[in-house]
Protein backbone atom coordinates (compact mmCIF):
# COMPACT_ATOMS: atom_id res chain seq x y z
CA UNK A 1 0.00 0.00 0.00
CA UNK A 2 2.71 2.26 1.27
CA UNK A 3 5.86 0.90 -1.06
CA UNK A 4 5.63 3.82 -3.95
CA UNK A 5 6.17 6.42 -1.47
CA UNK A 6 9.32 8.66 -1.84
CA UNK A 7 12.49 8.18 0.42
CA UNK A 8 13.36 11.20 1.90
CA UNK A 9 17.44 10.04 1.95
CA UNK A 10 17.23 8.86 -1.60
CA UNK A 11 15.53 12.18 -2.71
CA UNK A 12 18.58 14.09 -1.12
CA UNK A 13 20.77 12.35 -3.34
CA UNK A 14 18.65 12.30 -6.43
CA UNK A 15 18.42 16.24 -5.50
CA UNK A 16 21.88 16.96 -5.65
CA UNK A 17 22.87 15.12 -8.26
CA UNK A 18 20.15 16.82 -10.63
CA UNK A 19 21.54 20.41 -9.49
CA UNK A 20 24.86 19.23 -10.52
CA UNK A 21 23.93 18.51 -14.03
CA UNK A 22 21.59 21.40 -14.01
CA UNK A 23 24.91 23.76 -13.44
CA UNK A 24 26.65 21.73 -15.75
CA UNK A 25 23.87 22.23 -18.48
CA UNK A 26 24.18 26.35 -18.02
CA UNK A 27 21.12 26.41 -20.11
CA UNK A 28 18.56 29.05 -19.93
CA UNK A 29 15.85 26.60 -18.15
CA UNK A 30 18.43 24.75 -16.40
CA UNK A 31 18.99 28.39 -14.93
CA UNK A 32 15.23 28.21 -14.91
CA UNK A 33 14.97 25.04 -12.83
CA UNK A 34 17.45 25.65 -10.40
CA UNK A 35 15.63 28.55 -9.25
CA UNK A 36 13.16 25.87 -7.65
CA UNK A 37 15.65 23.38 -5.98
CA UNK A 38 14.13 23.37 -2.59
CA UNK A 39 11.40 21.80 -4.00
CA UNK A 40 13.44 18.73 -5.31
CA UNK A 41 13.96 17.59 -2.15
CA UNK A 42 11.03 15.30 -0.46
CA UNK A 43 9.63 17.46 2.30
CA UNK A 44 8.55 16.51 5.65
CA UNK A 45 4.94 16.94 6.25
CA UNK A 46 3.38 17.30 10.31
CA UNK A 47 -0.04 17.88 10.58
CA UNK A 48 -0.82 19.04 14.62
CA UNK A 49 -4.19 19.51 16.59
CA UNK A 50 -6.02 18.61 19.75
CA UNK A 51 -8.08 15.74 20.95
CA UNK A 52 -11.39 17.83 20.13
CA UNK A 53 -10.02 17.60 16.18
CA UNK A 54 -8.94 14.56 15.99
CA UNK A 55 -11.22 12.05 17.83
CA UNK A 56 -14.67 14.33 17.35
CA UNK A 57 -15.41 17.03 15.41
CA UNK A 58 -12.41 16.71 12.79
CA UNK A 59 -12.10 12.75 12.46
CA UNK A 60 -13.68 12.18 9.50
CA UNK A 61 -11.43 14.64 7.57
CA UNK A 62 -8.30 12.56 9.72
CA UNK A 63 -9.53 9.44 9.11
CA UNK A 64 -9.74 10.05 5.39
CA UNK A 65 -6.09 11.96 5.33
CA UNK A 66 -4.98 8.17 7.03
CA UNK A 67 -6.81 5.81 4.86
CA UNK A 68 -4.89 7.34 1.40
CA UNK A 69 -1.74 6.24 2.35
CA UNK A 70 -0.07 9.25 1.70
CA UNK A 71 3.13 10.28 3.44
CA UNK A 72 2.17 12.55 6.05
CA UNK A 73 2.74 12.58 9.75
CA UNK A 74 0.22 13.27 12.56
CA UNK A 75 0.82 14.51 15.76
CA UNK A 76 -2.54 14.62 18.31
CA UNK A 77 -1.95 16.89 21.38
CA UNK A 78 -4.12 14.79 23.69
CA UNK A 79 -5.77 16.90 27.12
CA UNK A 80 -8.61 15.15 26.64
CA UNK A 81 -10.81 17.83 26.65
CA UNK A 82 -12.12 20.51 24.41
CA UNK A 83 -8.85 22.78 26.07
CA UNK A 84 -9.34 25.72 23.93
CA UNK A 85 -13.21 26.57 23.56
CA UNK A 86 -13.61 25.94 27.62
CA UNK A 87 -13.50 22.55 28.65
CA UNK A 88 -15.81 20.23 27.32
CA UNK A 89 -16.11 16.50 26.73
CA UNK A 90 -14.53 15.55 23.85
CA UNK A 91 -14.97 11.50 22.61
CA UNK A 92 -11.28 11.25 24.33
CA UNK A 93 -12.45 12.21 27.66
CA UNK A 94 -12.46 9.02 29.97
CA UNK A 95 -15.25 7.94 32.06
CA UNK A 96 -15.58 9.79 35.22
CA UNK A 97 -13.96 13.26 34.29
CA UNK A 98 -16.01 16.40 35.34
CA UNK A 99 -15.86 18.57 32.29
CA UNK A 100 -18.39 20.79 30.50
CA UNK A 101 -21.99 18.47 29.04
CA UNK A 102 -20.83 15.98 31.72
CA UNK A 103 -20.48 17.77 34.88
CA UNK A 104 -21.90 14.34 36.68
CA UNK A 105 -18.67 12.56 35.21
CA UNK A 106 -18.47 10.70 31.87
CA UNK A 107 -20.46 7.82 31.66
CA UNK A 108 -19.12 6.20 28.56
CA UNK A 109 -15.63 4.84 27.70
CA UNK A 110 -12.40 6.81 26.04
CA UNK A 111 -12.71 6.58 22.25
CA UNK A 112 -9.66 4.40 21.26
CA UNK A 113 -8.36 6.90 18.12
CA UNK A 114 -4.83 4.40 17.87
CA UNK A 115 -6.55 1.10 17.73
CA UNK A 116 -9.12 2.59 14.68
CA UNK A 117 -6.00 3.78 12.72
CA UNK A 118 -4.14 0.63 13.53
CA UNK A 119 -7.04 -1.71 11.75
CA UNK A 120 -5.89 0.03 8.56
CA UNK A 121 -3.08 -1.78 8.73
CA UNK A 122 -0.53 0.38 6.67
CA UNK A 123 -0.44 3.18 9.44
CA UNK A 124 2.09 4.12 11.79
CA UNK A 125 0.70 4.59 15.58
CA UNK A 126 1.93 5.23 18.31
CA UNK A 127 0.93 6.47 21.81
CA UNK A 128 3.68 8.30 24.00
CA UNK A 129 3.55 10.97 26.98
CA UNK A 130 7.08 12.61 26.91
CA UNK A 131 7.31 13.57 31.02
CA UNK A 132 7.14 9.10 30.78
CA UNK A 133 9.70 8.30 28.74
CA UNK A 134 11.58 10.72 26.54
CA UNK A 135 13.32 7.60 24.50
CA UNK A 136 10.43 6.07 23.26
CA UNK A 137 8.98 9.31 22.56
CA UNK A 138 11.97 10.06 20.21
CA UNK A 139 11.79 6.98 19.12
CA UNK A 140 8.30 7.02 17.90
CA UNK A 141 9.16 10.25 16.07
CA UNK A 142 11.74 9.01 14.25
CA UNK A 143 9.83 5.86 13.56
CA UNK A 144 6.78 8.34 11.88
CA UNK A 145 9.40 10.27 9.94
CA UNK A 146 11.00 7.44 8.28
CA UNK A 147 7.68 5.55 7.65
CA UNK A 148 7.24 5.56 3.49
CA UNK A 149 3.39 6.22 4.49
CA UNK A 150 0.55 8.01 6.85
CA UNK A 151 1.91 7.96 10.79
CA UNK A 152 -0.41 8.71 13.77
CA UNK A 153 1.28 10.14 17.12
CA UNK A 154 -0.73 10.29 20.39
CA UNK A 155 0.51 11.99 22.98
CA UNK A 156 -0.99 12.56 26.38
CA UNK A 157 -1.01 16.24 27.31
CA UNK A 158 -2.01 17.15 30.80
CA UNK A 159 -4.27 20.41 30.58
CA UNK A 160 -4.69 23.37 33.07
CA UNK A 161 -8.43 22.37 32.63
CA UNK A 162 -6.84 18.82 34.62
CA UNK A 163 -7.05 20.95 37.84
CA UNK A 164 -3.54 19.42 38.39
CA UNK A 165 -3.46 19.96 41.98
CA UNK A 166 0.13 20.12 42.12
CA UNK A 167 0.21 22.84 39.37
CA UNK A 168 1.15 23.21 36.28
CA UNK A 169 4.89 23.35 36.77
CA UNK A 170 4.57 19.65 37.57
CA UNK A 171 2.93 18.34 34.02
CA UNK A 172 6.00 16.34 33.17
CA UNK A 173 5.45 14.21 36.31
CA UNK A 174 2.23 14.11 35.77
CA UNK A 175 2.02 12.70 32.62
CA UNK A 176 5.03 10.12 34.02
CA UNK A 177 2.52 9.02 37.01
CA UNK A 178 -0.17 8.22 34.43
CA UNK A 179 1.99 6.19 32.79
CA UNK A 180 2.91 4.40 36.08
CA UNK A 181 -0.35 3.56 37.27
CA UNK A 182 -1.87 2.66 34.39
CA UNK A 183 -3.74 5.59 33.59
CA UNK A 184 -2.22 6.11 30.52
CA UNK A 185 -0.18 3.27 28.04
CA UNK A 186 2.72 3.96 25.34
CA UNK A 187 2.96 1.61 22.52
CA UNK A 188 4.11 2.17 18.76
CA UNK A 189 3.03 -0.34 16.08
CA UNK A 190 5.19 -0.70 13.21
CA UNK A 191 3.47 -2.17 9.72
CA UNK A 192 7.11 -2.82 8.35
CA UNK A 193 7.91 -5.36 11.01
CA UNK A 194 4.89 -7.93 10.03
CA UNK A 195 6.79 -7.89 6.25
CA UNK A 196 9.84 -8.71 8.16
CA UNK A 197 8.12 -11.32 10.17
CA UNK A 198 8.38 -9.60 13.31
CA UNK A 199 5.06 -8.30 15.55
CA UNK A 200 4.26 -4.80 14.22
CA UNK A 201 3.17 -4.27 17.57
CA UNK A 202 5.05 -3.07 20.83
CA UNK A 203 4.27 -2.56 24.31
CA UNK A 204 6.67 0.11 25.56
CA UNK A 205 4.96 0.06 29.13
CA UNK A 206 5.83 -1.58 32.21
CA UNK A 207 3.01 -3.58 33.92
CA UNK A 208 1.06 -0.77 35.59
CA UNK A 209 1.34 -0.24 39.22
CA UNK A 210 -2.48 -0.43 39.52
CA UNK A 211 -2.37 0.35 43.27
CA UNK A 212 -1.83 4.01 42.01
CA UNK A 213 -4.77 4.38 39.79
CA UNK A 214 -6.90 5.94 42.35
CA UNK A 215 -4.20 8.19 43.77
CA UNK A 216 -3.61 9.36 40.35
CA UNK A 217 -7.27 10.33 40.06
CA UNK A 218 -7.49 11.71 43.39
CA UNK A 219 -4.37 14.47 42.19
CA UNK A 220 -6.76 15.90 39.79
CA UNK A 221 -9.60 18.66 40.14
CA UNK A 222 -11.35 17.21 36.85
CA UNK A 223 -11.81 13.85 39.16
CA UNK A 224 -12.34 14.64 43.17
CA UNK A 225 -14.89 17.28 41.80
CA UNK A 226 -17.23 14.65 41.24
CA UNK A 227 -16.95 13.23 44.73
CA UNK A 228 -17.93 16.58 46.34
CA UNK A 229 -20.94 16.70 43.61
CA UNK A 230 -21.71 13.43 43.23
CA UNK A 231 -20.32 11.04 45.80
CA UNK A 232 -22.41 7.96 45.57
CA UNK A 233 -21.37 7.75 41.58
CA UNK A 234 -17.83 9.08 42.21
CA UNK A 235 -17.11 5.77 43.99
CA UNK A 236 -18.69 3.89 40.87
CA UNK A 237 -17.51 5.79 37.97
CA UNK A 238 -13.53 5.88 39.64
CA UNK A 239 -14.06 2.16 39.81
CA UNK A 240 -15.00 1.89 36.42
CA UNK A 241 -12.54 3.76 35.29
CA UNK A 242 -9.87 1.85 37.01
CA UNK A 243 -11.74 -1.15 35.14
CA UNK A 244 -11.39 0.10 31.78
CA UNK A 245 -7.80 1.50 32.57
CA UNK A 246 -6.95 -2.38 32.84
CA UNK A 247 -9.02 -3.71 30.23
CA UNK A 248 -7.07 -1.48 27.54
CA UNK A 249 -3.84 -2.46 29.05
CA UNK A 250 -4.81 -6.09 28.73
CA UNK A 251 -6.22 -5.35 24.83
CA UNK A 252 -2.63 -4.21 24.11
CA UNK A 253 -0.42 -7.21 25.88
CA UNK A 254 -2.36 -9.71 24.03
CA UNK A 255 -1.58 -7.72 20.64
CA UNK A 256 2.07 -7.27 21.84
CA UNK A 257 2.44 -11.32 22.12
CA UNK A 258 2.58 -13.76 25.23
CA UNK A 259 6.79 -13.42 24.60
CA UNK A 260 7.07 -9.79 24.38
CA UNK A 261 9.43 -8.58 27.27
CA UNK A 262 8.91 -5.46 28.87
Amino acid sequence: MVGWQCNAEQSKVASSKLVAALQKDGSALAKDLIEYKQYFEKKSVWIFGGDGWAYDIGYGGLDHVLSTGADVNVLVVDTEVYSNTGGQASKSTPVAAVAKFAASGKRVRKKDLGMMAMSYGYVYVAQVAMGADQNQYFKALKEAEAYPGPSLIIAYAPCINHGIRKGMGSTQNEAKQAVKSGYWHLYRFNPQLEAEGKNPFQLDSKEPEWNMFQDFLKGEVRYTSLQLSFPDQAQELFKAAEENAKWRYNSYKKLSGPDTEK
